[in-house]
């Protein structure tokens, strides 16, 4: 092998033989590593001026790397998330190549002390009860396609699910046990059943029924498509959310924020059974998450908009707020002079 395409062997040899033979990852981890990687040869040609064929390891160190990620955050303008996922999947790389290539060791390791950068958090958007009305109103149900949009905005909300679950379901994992609960496959592929509300589940076979999805030869095809036939992208599932969302706003603007995601309205599940008394364990198993940790969130928000309106009620404010003990001067000086 020569220096010129050790680059583009050990790449290769990771993205077709090791992620998706040996640690059996994903098809949407494969995608993001290939871009990752496509954007980091585009920077080499045209910053780098080094041609993609030409590019080799060693070029790769940690000041091109720190160039690379500058550029996808200054040029293209992705956020600070990109630029760490990007990072990311430069790092799994290069810990890949660790044992393999041990002359590179400290080029490699010096690669993998570059950090995270630190963002501030966005603010998570969600909708209430009413909101969500006021969005399932919209779609047109004297056309096919309005009752197919009715759906897809049904199925966000009712399943919790992330944009790319509801992109590879398929109309075989929305008919188990009579379609009582539906199959999401999800981070890692790992696949979790998640029930489904009765009202929901009368669309839901209406829907399959409508559009031939209930014979046993259309079970493998997706169960959204686009009015050309084809699978819908996560694109589209979010163009559709966006154009009743902006329809529902125009008529209600205190309901529905002014940014509004697939992801806003799984966070708007997540709520919605927390204020029904739904545990968090099982909003976990229903969201598809890996750890507790990740739906204490929704715990914590859902105990700030308490507060919130507590404070409304009593029409005051926090920092005006003191517990009548504390203005008792000896009884604060008695409670002080315990430590």
């Amino acid at each position: 092998m020569s220096k010129s395409t050790d680059f583009a062997y050990h790449l290769t040899n990771y993205l077709t033989k090791y992620l998706p033979g040996e640690i059996g990852a994903s098809k949407n981890t494969l995608l993001s590593y290939r871009d990752t990687f496509g954007l980091l040869l585009r920077f080499s040609r045209s910053k780098e001026e080094i041609k993609e064929e030409k590019l080799t390891l060693k070029q790769i160190d940690k000041a091109f790397v720190i160039r690379f990620l500058a550029w996808i955050e200054n040029e293209r303008h992705c956020s600070v998330s990109t630029r760490n996922q990007r990072l990311a999947a430069i790092h799994a790389f290069f810990s890949y190549l660790q044992p393999a290539i041990p002359e590179l060791l400290f080029q490699i390791q010096e690669i993998l002390s570059i950090p995270m950068k630190k963002h501030r958090q966005s603010t998570m958007n969600f909708l209430s009860e009413e909101g969500v009305k006021a969005l399932l109103a919209e779609p047109d149900l004297s056309t096919k396609i309005g009752r197919k949009h009715l759906l897809i905005l049904s199925f966000l909300f009712e399943t919790g699910c992330r944009v790319q679950e509801i992109v590879d379901v398929i109309a075989a994992d929305a008919t188990y046990n009579a379609n009582t609960v539906v199959k999401l496959t999800g981070k890692g592929n790992k696949s979790r059943f998640v029930p489904l509300n009765p009202d929901f589940v009368k669309i839901l076979k209406q829907y399959m029924e409508e559009f031939g999805l209930l014979d046993s030869d259309k079970s493998m095809e997706p169960l959204f498509s686009s009015h050309v036939g084809r699978k819908y992208t996560r694109q589209g599932i979010t163009h559709v959310l966006a154009k009743y969302a902006a329809s529902a706003r125009r008529k209600h603007p205190d309901l529905i924020p002014e940014s509004l995601s697939p992801h806003s309205v799984r966070h708007s599940r997540a709520i919605f059974l927390l204020r029904s008394g739904v545990e968090l364990i099982y909003i976990r198993d229903i969201l598809g998450h890996a750890s507790i940790q990740t739906t204490e969130i929704y715990a914590r928000i859902d105990g700030e908009m308490k507060r919130r309106a507590l404070e409304k009620a009593a029409g005051v404010n926090s920092g005006d707020i003191m517990p009548m003990w504390q203005k008792n001067k000896p009884l604060l000086e008695w409670l002080q002079s315990l430590g």
